[in-house]
C-alpha cells in the first residue's frame, strides 16, 4: 500500500525505480493481491501511469487487466479504471499536436495492441458483456473501448460481434440510456460498427434504429441541432447507403414522410450557422441515398412517389427557390432535386410547374438555365444546373419537346425568355464552358427522340442584320469550322452526333452542306497534337454516323462513296485508330461512371455521362460499316430483307396459332357447356320417367278401385227404393267427403305458408342442416297426403258418374210405368221422387264442379310446394356439407388442444422439476400458491385502507 501510494502521491527518498519496473510491481500486485482495495489501487496507478508508458503497461498489464474483468465484475470501481486504462493503450490520441512520424507510430502501436486483445474473441464477448453494466464509471469507457478497437480494426472486430449472441442488440441499448453522454458515444460506436457491414446494417436496422434516431434528431432541433444531429444523420447513411435492404425497410415504415419537416426553412435564411449547414448537407445526402441511379429502377421510383406524396418534393423546390441559402446548400439542393424527379413523370410534371418568385414569375427552368450560362456563377453551381436538367428530360418525351418547342419559329415570344433562347444564347456565347454546357443540354433534348430531332432542324438563326437566317444544324457547323476553344468543339461535336444517330432525315440535311464533309475529311487526316486527338475522334465518329444511318438519298454522299472518300483520303486503318481516341481518352471512363457531371476544374469538363454510352453503342457497328464493301453490304440487305420476311412470316403463323388456340379454347368451353347440359337433361328425363310410372301406378290403382264400385252398382239396380236410399246415403256421405276436402285443402295451405317460412328460415340458418331435413320429410308427407286427396276427388266423380247412370235408368223406368196401369198416386210418387233426384243431382253436380276446381288449385299448390321442396333440398346438402367441414374442423382444433394441453403439463413437470433443483442447491424459490396468497393478501389490505379511507 504504501509502495503504491508512493508511486501515485510523491517521491519516496533513495533511488527511484524506473517506468517499467514500477509497471511490473504494479503487475505483480495485481495478480497477487488478496483484497479488493490493494488490487483496485494497483489498478488505479495502471491507470495513471498508462499515458506516458503506454507500451511498458500495454505489454505487461493488458492479461492483468482482462483478467479484472472477469473475477472482479461485482466492483463497479475497479472495471472503470480497468476500462479506462485499456483505453489508453489502445486508443489513438489525435487530438495532440505530434509529428507525423510519431503520430505514425502511435497508430501502429494502437493497431497492435487491438490486434493482440482481439485474438481472444471471448475479450470482445466479455465487453459486450461489460456493457450491461448500468453503473456510469462502467458502461462509458467501455462504450469508449469499443469504439476504438473498431476504428483500429474494424472488420475483425465486426465479425466477431456479428457472431456474438445479442452483441448488436446489446449496443443498440446504448441509444436507450438516459445518460445524453453514454447515447452520443453509442452514436460513435455503431457508426464505426456499421461501416462498410451490409449484415449488421441490416441487424441494426431491425433493431428499430431507424425509429429511434429520427426521434433523436427530433429531439435535438432537427437541422437547427448540434453535433448529436450529425452523428445520427451519418449513421443513417450507413445504414441506407448501398443496402437495398434498408433502403425498401425504411421506406415501407414510413420514415420517408418524417423527412419533410427537415426542410422546412423560414423566409428569413440570413445567419446560417456551420452546424446547420453541415446537417442540412447530410439531411440532403440522405434524400438522394433513397433515388441514387445506381438503386433499382423500381426501388427509385417507389421512392420517387413516395416524395411527391409526402410533400418533400415541393419544399426541395421551396428551398430551391429561396433567397440567402448558401451556396453549398444550395448545390446540393439542386442536385437532390435532379435525383428526386428523374426518370418520374410526375414529378418532372410538377418541377415544370414551379416557379421563382420573381415579378413576372418565370418557370424554375429558366431560373436555372440562367445561372448554367451565368460564367460569373460557381462551376459547381453550375454542373448541378445541368444535372438538374438532365434529370429533368430524362425519359420525358413531352418536356423535351416543350424545350424544343421554344426553338421553334411559331412559338417564340419576344416578350419572355425562354430555355431555348437560354440554350442558344449560351451555345454561341464567348465563354466556352456555357457553349459546353448549352451544346449537352440541347443534346439531352433529343435523346431518344426522333420527332424532335427532326423538329430541330426547323430551327432558324438570325446571324447579323442584311443576311440571310441559318439553321441551328448549319451554325454549329460554321463555329466547328472557325477553330474555337477544344472545349467548345467537343460541345459542338457530341450536339451534332446525337442530333444525327438513328435520324436519316438529319443525316441528309447534314450532308446537304458541301463543306461539311471535306471539314471532317480534314479534321481526321491531319496530325495533331494530344489535345486535338479528342476532336478527331469525334469527327471520325460523327462521319461514320453518316455512313451507317445514311438513306442514299445524296447521290454525291451515298455510303458507297463515303466509304471510298475515307479510303483515299484517310485509310480505313486510320480512320478506326482515330475512332478510338474517344474511349481512350483518360476522362472518358470517368464520365461514363455516373450520370452526374463532376469534374475537379471546368477544364476537364469534357464527356457526358449519356453520350459515353451512345458511343459505346456505335463505334462497335461504324467500324464494321467502314470495313464491309458494296457486296458485303448488298449480302447483308438481302440477309435483311430475308429475315424480315422470315419475321413477317413467323408472325403470321404466331397470329394464326393464337386464333386457333382461342377457337379451340372456346370450343372447349361450348364442349363442357353442352356436356352440363346433357347431363341435367339426362336428369331431366330419369325425373320424368319416374313421374310416369307413378302416374302409370295411381292410374292402375284407380282403375281397380272403378271396377268394384260398377261391380257394387251393378248388384243394387235390383230394387228402386234401394237405389234411391243407396244414392241418398252416398250423396250424404259425397258431400261429407267434400267438406272433408274443404277442411285438408285449408289445412294444407296453412302448412304451405309454414313452409314457406321454414324455407326462407333455412336459407339464413345455415347452420342447422338437420332440421331442415326433418322439415324435408314433412314436405314429403304433405305432398302424399295431396295424392290422397286427388285420388278421392277422382274416386267422387266416379261416385257422380255412377248417379247419372241411375238417374237415367230411373226416368227409363219412369216412362215405361206410364204405359203401365199402374196407381196415378204411384205414378205421381215416382214423379216426384225423379224430381226430388234430379234437383239433387243438379246440386251434386255442381258441388262436384267446385271440388274440381279446388283440386286443380291443390295439384298447382303441391307443384309450387314441390319446387320449394326441391330448393329447400339443395340448401339441405348445402349446409350438411359445411356442417361435415364444420365438425372436421372442430375435431382438429381439439386435437389441436388436446396437443397443447400435454405441452403444457410437460412444461409444467420441467418448471416443478428444476424447482426441486434449486431448492436442492439452496435457492429460496416461491411457488405459484405462494405468490397467489401473497397477492391475495396485498389485495386485502388495499381494500382495509381503502375502507379505513
Amino acid at each position: 500500500m504504501n509502495f503504491i501510494r508512493g508511486v501515485i502521491g510523491g517521491q519516496a527518498p533513495g533511488p527511484q525505480p524506473s517506468g517499467a519496473e514500477t509497471i511490473q510491481k504494479l503487475c505483480d500486485r495485481v495478480a497477487s493481491s488478496t483484497l479488493l482495495e490493494d488490487r483496485r489501487d494497483a489498478v488505479r496507478a495502471l491507470k495513471s501511469l498508462s499515458k506516458k508508458y503506454r507500451m511498458e503497461v500495454g505489454t505487461q498489464a493488458m492479461d492483468h487487466l482482462i483478467n479484472i474483468l472477469q473475477t472482479d465484475r461485482s466492483d463497479s470501481e475497479i472495471l472503470g479504471y480497468a476500462l479506462d486504462t485499456l483505453y489508453n493503450i489502445i486508443c489513438n490520441d489525435e487530438e495532440e499536436e505530434q509529428d507525423e512520424t510519431i503520430q505514425k507510430q502511435a497508430d501502429d502501436l494502437g493497431a497492435q495492441f487491438t490486434e493482440t486483445l482481439i485474438q481472444d474473441p471471448e475479450h470482445v464477448t466479455l465487453l459486450l458483456t461489460v456493457l450491461e453494466e448500468f453503473d456510469f464509471h462502467v458502461r462509458w469507457p467501455g462504450v469508449k473501448l469499443l469504439t476504438a478497437l473498431l476504428k483500429n480494426q474494424g472488420v475483425q472486430v465486426q465479425g466477431i460481434i456479428l457472431v456474438s449472441p445479442m452483441g448488436v442488440s446489446r449496443l443498440m441499448d446504448l441509444l436507450a440510456d438516459s445518460r445524453e453522454v453514454i447515447r452520443n458515444d453509442g452514436l460513435l460506436l455503431l457508426q464505426q460498427l456499421t461501416k462498410g457491414n451490409a449484415a449488421i446494417q441490416k441487424i441494426v436496422a431491425f433493431e428499430n434504429a431507424f425509429e429511434r434516431l429520427l426521434d433523436i434528431i427530433t429531439e435535438e432541433g432537427s437541422s437547427d441541432g448540434g453535433i448529436v444531429v450529425e452523428d445520427c444523420l451519418l449513421l443513417l447513411l450507413n445504414l441506407l447507403k448501398n443496402n437495398s435492404s434498408n433502403q425498401n425497410f425504411f421506406k415501407e415504415g414510413s420514415y420517408i414522410q418524417r423527412m419533410k419537416p427537415w426542410f422546412e426553412v423560414g423566409d428569413d435564411n440570413s445567419g446560417w450557422s456551420a452546424q446547420k449547414v453541415t446537417n442540412l448537407h447530410l439531411m440532403l445526402q440522405l434524400v438522394r441515398v433513397m433515388v441514387s441511379p445506381v438503386n433499382s429502377p423500381g426501388a427509385t421510383s417507389s421512392c420517387q412517389k413516395s416524395m411527391f406524396q409526402c410533400g418533400l418534393l415541393q419544399q426541395l423546390c421551396t428551398i430551391l427557390m429561396a433567397t440567402g441559402v448558401p451556396a453549398d446548400i444550395l448545390t446540393e439542393t439542386i442536385n437532390t432535386v435532379s435525383e428526386v424527379i428523374r426518370g418520374s413523370q410526375v414529378n418532372q410534371d410538377y418541377f415544370a410547374s414551379v416557379n421563382a418568385p420573381s415579378n413576372p414569375p418565370r418557370p424554375a427552368i429558366v431560373v436555372l438555365l440562367m445561372s448554367m450560362v451565368n460564367e460569373r456563377q460557381p462551376f459547381v453551381l453550375r454542373c448541378a444546373v445541368l444535372y438538374c436538367f438532365q434529370c429533368f428530360l430524362s425519359k420525358n418525351q413531352k418536356g423535351q419537346g416543350e424545350i424544343v418547342a421554344t426553338l421553334l419559329p411559331s412559338t417564340i415570344d419576344a416578350n419572355s425568355i425562354s430555355a431555348g433562347q437560354l440554350l442558344c444564347g449560351g451555345l454561341f456565347s464567348a465563354d466556352s464552358l456555357s457553349n459546353w454546357c448549352a451544346a449537352v443540354a440541347l443534346a439531352h433534348a433529343l435523346q431518344d427522340n426522333l420527332t424532335q430531332k427532326e423538329q430541330l432542324l426547323r430551327v432558324q438563326l438570325a446571324t447579323s442584320l442584311g443576311k440571310p437566317p441559318v439553321s441551328l444544324l448549319q451554325q454549329c457547323t460554321n463555329i466547328l469550322s472557325q477553330g474555337s476553344k477544344v472545349q467548345t468543339r467537343v460541345g459542338l461535336l457530341m450536339l451534332l452526333c446525337t442530333w444525327i444517330s438513328n435520324c436519316p432525315i438529319a443525316v441528309t440535311h447534314f450532308l446537304h452542306n458541301q463543306e461539311n464533309v471535306p471539314f471532317l475529311t480534314a479534321q481526321i487526316s491531319e496530325n495533331l497534337g494530344e489535345d486535338e486527338r479528342l476532336v478527331q475522334g469525334l469527327c471520325a465518329l460523327l462521319l461514320g454516323i453518316c455512313i451507317y444511318y445514311n438513306d442514299n438519298s445524296l447521290e454525291n454522299y451515298t455510303k458507297e462513296k463515303l466509304k471510298q472518300l475515307i479510303e483515299k483520303r484517310i485509310g480505313k486503318e486510320n480512320f478506326v485508330e482515330k475512332l478510338g481516341f474517344i474511349t481512350k481518352h483518360e476522362l472518358y471512363s470517368r464520365a461514363a461512371q455516373k450520370p452526374q457531371p463532376v469534374f475537379p476544374s471546368p477544364e476537364q469538363m469534357l464527356f457526358d455521362h449519356e453520350f459515353t454510352r451512345l458511343v459505346k453503342e456505335l463505334e462497335g457497328v461504324i467500324t464494321k460499316a467502314v470495313h464491309k464493301s458494296s457486296e458485303e453490304e448488298k449480302k447483308e440487305e438481302e440477309v435483311k430483307k430475308t429475315l424480315e420476311q422470315h419475321d413477317n412470316i413467323v408472325t403470321q403463323y404466331k397470329d394464326l396459332i393464337r386464333e386457333q388456340d382461342a377457337q379451340i379454347q372456346e370450343l372447349k368451353e361450348q364442349v363442357a357447356s353442352m356436356s352440363s347440359q346433357n347431363e341435367q337433361m339426362q336428369a331431366t328425363v330419369t325425373q320424368q320417367l319416374s313421374q310416369i310410372q307413378q302416374h302409370k301406378d295411381q292410374y292402375n290403382i284407380l282403375k281397380l278401385k272403378l271396377g268394384k264400385d260398377n261391380q257394387s252398382q251393378s248388384c243394387s239396380q235390383g230394387d228402386g227404393s234401394q237405389v234411391n236410399g243407396l244414392q241418398t246415403e252416398e250423396l250424404t256421405q259425397l258431400k261429407e267427403e267434400v267438406e272433408e276436402l274443404r277442411k285438408q285443402h285449408a289445412l294444407l295451405q296453412t302448412l304451405l305458408k309454414d313452409k314457406d317460412a321454414l324455407i326462407d328460415s333455412l336459407r339464413l340458418e345455415a347452420a342447422q342442416p338437420v332440421e331442415a331435413s326433418a322439415r324435408g320429410s314433412e314436405n314429403t308427407e304433405l305432398l302424399k297426403e295431396l295424392e290422397v286427396l286427388r285420388s278421392q276427388s277422382q274416386s267422387q266423380s266416379v261416385e257422380i258418374d255412377q248417379l247419372k247412370t241411375e238417374k237415367q235408368e230411373l226416368v227409363r223406368k219412369a216412362e215405361a210405368g206410364s204405359s203401365d196401369t199402374v196407381p196415378s198416386s204411384a205414378g205421381s210418387l215416382d214423379t216426384a221422387k225423379l224430381a226430388e233426384l234430379e234437383s239433387r243431382l243438379t246440386a251434386q253436380t255442381t258441388e262436384t264442379q267446385r271440388l274440381k276446381e279446388e283440386t286443380k288449385s291443390l295439384v298447382k299448390s303441391r307443384a309450387d310446394l314441390e319446387q320449394q321442396l326441391a330448393s329447400a333440398t339443395s340448401t339441405v346438402a348445402i349446409l350438411q356439407t359445411e356442417k361435415s367441414k364444420l365438425q372436421t374442423e372442430v375435431q382438429e382444433s381439439k386435437k389441436e388442444q388436446d396437443d397443447l394441453l400435454m405441452l403444457l403439463a410437460d412444461q409444467d413437470q420441467k418448471i416443478h422439476s428444476l424447482k426441486l433443483k434449486l431448492k436442492d442447491l439452496g435457492e429460496t424459490v416461491e411457488d405459484e400458491d405462494d405468490l397467489d396468497t401473497r397477492d391475495q393478501t396485498d389485495d386485502d389490505d388495499e381494500d382495509e385502507d381503502d375502507d379505513e379511507d
